[in-house]
């Protein structure tokens, strides 16, 4: 049987589900240190953060079951035009099943629906399986943050022009 795979708008009873998933990928790939979202109190109240205009955030389900997310939001800091990807945390289980693709494909069309003409995005070396895809999706590197999203434990950097 082919697993059901659906994508919806955060809910305000996703955030310790969400939360967790967050923690336990970055974890998973030792990159839960300081200047993270495994730190940031943020991570526990992403429906409420996700209310912002011009932002939104994606949860992912497999058969119901809650398996990650991801979304674009209007950090501050960054130029008039420009969106930030964040978020992007998929379980295990989600993962080579073209759910991030679905995500990002998401995300890039609010943002794209929004107005804005780039997207930014932060991550680490440690979480090499995302960057690729990032890659695939046409983000560039850039030599240095962009921005105000005080995570100061990011080293890449990437932008895509839409």
């Amino acid at each position: 049987m082919k697993d059901a795979i659906q994508i919806r708008k955060i809910e305000q009873t996703d955030n310790a589900a969400l939360a967790k998933i967050i923690r336990s990928t970055l974890a998973e790939f030792g990159a839960n240190h300081p200047g993270t979202v495994y730190y940031d109190e943020t991570t526990d109240y992403l429906f409420e953060l996700f209310q912002q205009p011009l932002s939104i955030y994606f949860i992912a389900t497999i058969n119901g079951e809650m398996v990650g997310g991801g979304g674009i939001f209007p950090t501050e800091g960054l130029p008039e035009n420009t969106c930030e990807l964040v978020k992007m945390y998929l379980l295990p289980a989600a993962r080579s099943k073209g759910i991030g693709k679905i995500i990002i494909d998401n995300s890039l069309q609010k943002a794209t629906d929004f107005g804005f003409e780039n997207v930014y995005l932060e991550t680490m070396p440690e979480l090499q399986q995302a960057i690729k895809v990032y890659e695939k999706f046409g983000f560039n590197y850039l030599n240095g943050p962009l921005g105000n999203s005080v995570h100061f434990g990011c080293s890449k950097w990437m932008l895509k022009h839409l």
